[in-house]
């Protein structure tokens, strides 16, 4: 079997394993679901044997005919851009299962809805082919519907509605931009390569038409300012694992897609730098400002999470080496801390029934270790030195002045609206007048800890150590610069 074709069946068999146990067998179910995450999560980490990060050529390409009529493909690849997003994926997956001991209801449809969920995110981070990708963008909207509809909160249905409806309707945009782009290739092919020979072809006016397109589809998924509508209410109705998914892969499906659309429309991007600029910087003061007024401890991370894929779609923009790699290092900074807090934060919740944030205080005497994890998990938000966020925001602010001068300003003041709410969040916790209601908060267990701690040390560990994950992405953001007719030298 294609070393790619497995790593989509591991978590797929592990679904099939549970629906043949039986609902009563909750341990059992709970172990199956554990080891088939851990199992992939594994994989995904030994594939960076066979993986040559000096080759920005797609390795490991595992390519069928599906429709010869229809001109699809079941092709498979990864390559710099995809597989840092591959490991990403395994592991937030194991840990959100690790996490869901809070969970007790159905629990059999629940984790096989989990794993499906991986199952169909790696499929669009290892597609080549747009009609595929486009399958695999289709199927991640099934479990998470579910998962937010049946495990959620009080306005489940509601939020989940919202997210589908949202989803589907970027991505009726992006099919008939794929549409057009598969018209106007005489290689009758959907092929990510045949389709980016053939849109060199196409005028500027058309490029960038097709590419409107495919932004409204992945602009909902980053999501995109003024796109983010469905971002918070899902959050907050969704189970805390649930939200470390959302938050921590599924915006990142959008950032990569805008990713290879530069790629397949290289003219059309640079015709619409400055408005991604502008989307970019709109999103990072605004997300910033939103997340600063709210008092619901996850409606604050999930409009943070708003502010730091605005830092993406900047660093995007850039359309050079230095703010592409520091976009692609961004969206995994972002996974790993948006994921230890809304993993944090939904343990929380589980002990107290409460996420304002005004009802705590002084927690750092009953709860020392979810302190020092909340907090260090705060500050890899803001990007201070020796987080990981710090190495991505740097590439990005270097590379924007470097393109776009003093104007680049705006984004340094995303960055204090950022660090202003994560004190004022770190206060509310744990400095201040005790509340009597919260004496007898339990802190963090070893299980929690060590899921919490993996996150947590990930953002720190790439923050004093970036060089492989740099060296892994650098081959391939060198490629995709070199599309791009030159403009002001921005070399790392």
């Amino acid at each position: 079997m294609d070393l790619l074709i497995l790593l989509l069946v591991l978590p797929a068999m592990g679904a099939l394993l549970i629906l043949l146990l039986p609902p009563i067998a909750s341990h059992l179910i709970r172990r199956v679901a554990l080891s088939a995450s851990l199992l992939t999560m594994l994989y995904a980490f030994w594939l960076y044997l066979p993986f040559d990060s000096a080759d920005p050529a797609i390795q490991m390409l595992s390519l069928h005919e599906w429709n010869a009529r229809l001109g699809t493909s079941f092709a498979l690849g990864i390559d710099g851009f995809s597989y840092p997003l591959v490991v990403l994926t395994t592991l937030l997956v194991f840990l959100a299962i690790v996490v869901s001991t809070g969970v007790t209801q159905r629990l059999r449809g629940y984790y096989m809805l989990l794993l499906l969920l991986e199952s169909a995110t790696l499929g669009v981070f290892v597609a080549q082919d747009w009609a595929l990708f486009y399958v695999f963008w289709e199927m991640v909207l099934i479990p998470l519907f579910f998962l937010i509809d049946r495990w959620g909160g009080v306005h489940r249905q509601t939020a989940a509605l919202n997210f589908v409806l949202y989803t589907m309707g970027g991505s009726v945009f992006m099919l008939l931009s794929l549409l057009v782009l598969f018209d106007s290739n005489p290689d009758h092919s959907f092929l990510f390569s045949s389709i980016n020979r053939s849109a060199g072809s196409l005028s500027t006016e058309t490029q960038v038409l097709i590419f409107f397109g495919l932004l409204l589809g992945f602009g909902v998924k980053v999501p995109l300012f003024p796109l983010h509508g469905w971002l918070p209410l899902a959050h907050v109705e969704a189970p805390a694992p649930v939200s470390i998914l959302l938050s921590g892969i599924l915006l990142k499906m959008g950032g990569y897609g805008l990713i290879r659309a530069a790629e397949t429309l290289p003219q059309a991007i640079q015709t619409l730098q400055n408005l991604l600029l502008a989307l970019g910087l709109a999103g990072l003061i605004y997300g910033g400002l939103l997340a600063w007024r709210q008092a619901d401890l996850k409606k604050m991370i999930a409009y943070s999470s708003v502010s730091h894929m605005g830092v993406v779609i900047i660093g995007i923009a850039t359309l050079s080496e230095l703010g592409l790699a520091g976009a692609m290092f961004q969206m995994v900074a972002h996974g790993l801390v948006a994921g230890a807090l809304f993993m944090l934060i939904g343990l929380l919740y589980e002990r107290t029934r409460t996420r304002n944030i005004n009802d705590y205080g002084s927690l750092i005497q009953i709860t020392p270790r979810f302190a020092l994890l909340i907090i260090l998990a705060f500050t890899g938000g803001v990007g201070l030195p020796g987080t990981a966020g710090f190495v991505g925001e740097l590439h990005i602010l270097i590379a924007g002045f470097l393109h776009w001068g003093w104007l680049i300003a705006l984004f340094s003041l995303g960055v204090l609206i950022t660090g202003v709410y994560s004190i004022q969040a770190v206060r509310q916790l744990y400095t201040g007048p005790v509340n009597p209601a919260m004496q007898s908060v339990k802190d963090l267990s070893f299980q929690e800890m060590f899921a919490a701690g993996l996150l947590v040390g990930g953002t720190i560990l790439l923050g004093l150590y970036p060089l492989p994950l740099l060296e892994i992405i650098d081959a391939s953001v060198v490629q995709l610069d070199g599309l791009f007719i030159a403009g002001p030298e921005l070399k790392p």
